[in-house]
């Protein structure tokens, strides 16, 4: 999907990225030493479970998260330029758009929504009010929304759920962005809409030749819709590969765990789903070692007592018992005999039988 670029280099290279909340327990890193680069014209798909950081780190890369109680750390260059520790005003609009996830929320309710269209494209542009309004109109129209003309003069409440994600795209591409942070684009709409939406997004994608990360919980939208995928877990980057890498090879368990827990039309009607067991970690108070040990079924005492680093390579994964190795089927094998893991975890049970 990635379009080739001119220059070569990446539009966002983030190294050692670190977003930490001061709280009364401690320090909550909810963004902890996450590394990855973005090309021109490319889409990243960032999933985990809600609380893995995917958010807050696309937010805080805008500085977007904005709190006396936050601190930040690490490199995040923008085209070149450094993004940490100062305003980054200059970037939005111009440089990088966001969609939020609850347009209904992220829309201002009491202003219309062609005076939301105008204030990026008056900003950025420097366009008078009645280029403005053309423009709006225009905009509106791309993304698919019937008499334009009427709807700048309509307030958020007066649109449906999926008109008013188009508006929030309008208002992202407004200036024409470089860079487009879709945050759960499609929550809340139904199927039909989320596909036009996503269609919509890659459509737009392609004529500006935008790079753009899509953040999701709908792994099968990661894997329709992305170039490459990440995947977050406790803050940090648990594995990063191409997506047709991720889905045909994983090789970190949480990638493993997360892909057996989503239905498949392959299986049997009233099929019992795969939960992950456990619950993720106090981001204040991680667990030693691997912070995905505790929910593991290969977890060893290593896992317990390491953290182990990304590997190099266009696969990362950081995990000392990959799914799909020797390794992995030895430990999982051990666990099993003994029935539970280095973490305590009970395994060896046999499988639920389908309802029905």
């Amino acid at each position: 999907m990635a379009a080739a670029d001119a220059n070569n280099e990446p539009l966002l290279v983030v190294e050692d990225y670190e977003v930490g909340f001061r709280t009364e327990r401690g320090l909550a890193r909810a963004v902890d030493k996450v590394s990855f680069e973005l090309d021109r014209g490319e889409t990243l798909g960032i999933v985990g479970e809600s609380g893995s950081g995917k958010s807050v780190l696309n937010r805080g890369i805008m500085g977007l998260v904005s709190s006396n109680r936050m601190i930040e750390d690490g490199s995040v260059l923008f085209d070149g330029g450094q993004m940490v520790n100062r305003n980054r005003q200059e970037f939005w609009g111009a440089k990088i758009g966001m969609i939020f996830q609850d347009p209904m929320t992220s829309l201002n309710p009491v202003m219309k929504i062609g005076k939301q269209i105008f204030e990026p494209l008056r900003q950025h542009l420097g366009l008078d009010k009645g280029e403005a309004e053309t423009r709006a109109i225009e905009l509106l129209t791309q993304v698919g929304i019937p008499e334009p003309a009427r709807r700048i003069k309509q307030y958020p409440h007066e649109l449906s759920g999926g008109m008013r994600q188009r508006v929030m795209i309008a208002i992202a591409l407004a200036a024409e962005p470089e860079m487009l942070i879709a945050d759960e684009p499609t929550t809340a709409l139904d199927v039909t809409v989320q596909k036009y939406i996503l269609d919509l997004l890659r459509q737009l994608q392609l004529d500006r030749g935008m790079a753009m990360t899509l953040i999701t919980h709908d792994l099968g939208v990661a894997r329709g819709r992305t170039d490459n995928v990440m995947v977050m877990y406790g803050g940090r980057v648990m594995e990063h590969a191409p997506t047709d890498t991720i889905f045909a090879e994983m090789r970190h368990p949480y990638t493993e765990a997360l892909l057996a827990s989503v239905p498949s039309l392959k299986h049997a009607k009233h099929t019992r789903l795969t939960p992950i067991p456990g619950a993720p970690p106090d981001i204040v108070n991680p667990p030693p070692g691997c912070r995905f040990s505790p929910r593991c079924k290969y977890a060893q005492p290593k896992c317990t007592e390491q953290a182990p680093e990304l590997n190099e390579g266009e696969h990362r994964y950081a995990c000392f018992y990959p799914v799909g190795t020797d390794a992995s089927a030895e430990a999982l094998e051990k666990n099993m005999a003994q029935g539970h893991t280095a973490t305590g975890l009970k395994i060896g049970l046999a499988p639920a039988k389908a309802a029905g």
